[in-house]
């Protein structure tokens, strides 16, 4: 069983993420700290978030169409 410490961290971990702008240097950071914690890939936590990245690259880096 998680220990009470483990679940506040890994809480606030999804708290922060929620709180951040998308796909920041900031974001990134606590992406990686979450996954690394939970072990997690990257794209389950992402789709947590209801994100995701697609083939063109994050959204904010999408080639305009």
């Amino acid at each position: 069983m998680p220990t009470p410490e483990f679940l506040r961290r890994r809480n606030a971990l999804w708290a922060e993420l929620r709180a951040l702008p998308e796909f920041t240097p900031a974001f990134e950071a606590k992406l990686a700290e979450l996954g690394a914690l939970i072990g997690w890939p990257r794209e389950r936590i992402l789709a947590g978030l209801g994100l995701h990245d697609d083939e063109s690259g994050r959204p904010d880096e999408r080639p305009p169409s």
